[in-house]
């Protein structure tokens, strides 16, 4: 039965499900569970009513959403503190919340993730040349969220120690 036809109480008892059982998944933004209310069809009083006691009651909190996304999605995914952001912002998560979250994110830490990250890939990148290997890189960074500057830094040192190694290796074979 369409929400619209339902008793308001009714209207209201099958909203609160719909939003415990998403938060249930995991934690949302006050958007996703306005955005997914709407799509089952339900009006703007019912949701606002029930988007505010949930965030009275703490349930949905979008600055403690924004800080467990920044720490996980950085630690798991590897993203700049720039993705983060934008990842945050289309979850309907103010810009000002969202930026101050992924500044927990310091530049050093975000430099450590962008090693990491290029010390793994390198390894998968066969037998490329150095400017290829360099592209593949950037792009690859790139779609991470990483600043130019700091990924063709990052980049230009870790294929210096990977070429470095590969060359020890190389030499040991040989002897």
């Amino acid at each position: 039965m369409p929400p619209a036809e339902l008793a308001p109480e009714e209207r209201y008892k099958k909203a609160k499900e719909i939003c415990f059982d998403l938060l249930a998944a995991r934690p949302r933004t006050q958007e996703e569970l306005r955005q997914a209310l709407h799509r089952k069809g339900f009006d703007e009083q019912t949701c606002e009513t029930l988007l505010g006691k949930l965030d009275r009651a703490g349930l949905v909190n979008d600055a403690e959403f924004a800080e467990l996304w920044v720490k996980s999605r950085h630690a798991n995914q590897g993203l700049s503190r720039t993705a983060l952001v934008a990842e945050l912002r289309r979850k309907g998560v103010d810009g000002e919340v969202a930026a101050q979250a992924a500044g927990e994110v310091d530049r050093e830490s975000e430099e450590q993730m962008a090693r990491e990250l290029v010390r793994k890939r390198l390894g998968s990148l066969g037998n490329v040349d150095e400017q290829t290997a360099l592209r593949r890189l950037l792009g690859f960074l790139a779609r991470k969220g990483y600043p130019q500057g700091l990924a063709y830094t990052v980049i230009r040192e870790e294929l210096r120690e990977y070429g470095a190694e590969s060359t020890l290796l190389d030499d040991a074979v040989i002897d």
